[in-house]
């Protein structure tokens, strides 16, 4: 009978302690919600859903014409999800999304090079962020340059395309997307690609050093294009061979935020 009445208190104290690990557990999962939700809404998103009940809103950006163009960077494969890149490559740092017609290249176009991009080969999916700033800055090396010593709550707006990389001279050539010079007194890129049908919504920084649990803090105002262009790899490897950003790599993606909690409805 002893022996009995001992392996019911082990039982129940080990029950205890699985209940409490289970509540500890839920517990810090609720605080993590409730600090996402907190921080605002997230980034990246499938743009082809509109769906999102986070009730932080922030100032609008205007056009990113009357913003200063402060950094460019790239990320392997899409951190977005969108119409025409919804490939899924995993939930890693090097997962994202490729674009659909990536089997369609032909031997041509994925002929392989080689040059100052590192990461990246023919046949890859890209996201490029061109990011603007309201502070008046010098475009630069992260997104330390889009913020100024008298600037520090800056309105951001990130101006998105997601490119297939190619070896075609007749695709896109990146350097045309480059930092120019000031146009109408902002820091401006050459061009950019075409704007329309740009989907517009609310959300945060990006990168794999976030998740649901860690959020980011920064609010960003986005415009992800719909679409995937082809890009001439050569004229990628071109501009990181020397570009004021000193980007010379793809940076990772941060994994698809799809709890509605913690994006923004896109209207």
């Amino acid at each position: 009978m002893k022996y009995l009445i001992l392996l019911l208190s082990i039982s129940l104290i080990t029950s205890c302690s699985n209940s409490a690990k289970e509540e500890a557990a839920n517990k810090a999962k609720a605080i993590a919600a409730n600090q996402c939700e907190v921080l605002g809404p997230q980034t990246p998103r499938d743009i082809s859903s509109s769906v999102g009940t986070n009730p932080i809103t922030f100032k609008t950006a205007p056009s990113y014409s009357k913003m200063n163009l402060c950094n460019i960077h790239f990320h392997k494969n899409a951190e977005h999800k969108g119409p025409e890149f919804s490939v899924f490559k995993g939930d890693a740092k090097d997962g994202g999304y490729a674009c659909n017609k990536t089997d369609g290249l032909s031997d041509e176009q994925l002929k392989p090079v080689t040059g100052a991009c590192k990461g990246i080969k023919t046949g890859d999916t890209i996201e490029v962020h061109w990011v603007h700033t309201s502070c008046d800055i010098t475009p630069g090396p992260t997104l330390g340059a889009c913020l100024a010593d008298t600037c520090t709550n800056p309105t951001l707006k990130v101006e998105t395309q997601v490119f297939l990389l190619v070896n075609d001279p007749k695709a896109s050539n990146f350097t045309k997307y480059n930092y120019k010079e000031k146009i109408n007194g902002f820091h401006q890129a050459e061009f950019l690609p075409s704007r329309n049908g740009a989907i517009q919504f609310l959300g945060s920084t990006t990168g794999p050093k976030y998740n649901n649990k860690t959020c980011s803090p920064f609010k960003v105002n986005w415009s992800v294009t719909p679409t995937c262009n082809h890009l001439d790899i050569n004229t990628l490897h071109k501009w990181c061979e020397s570009n004021m950003f000193k980007e010379d790599h793809a940076h990772g993606v941060r994994k698809l935020v799809v709890d509605p909690r913690f994006l923004s409805k896109i209207n």
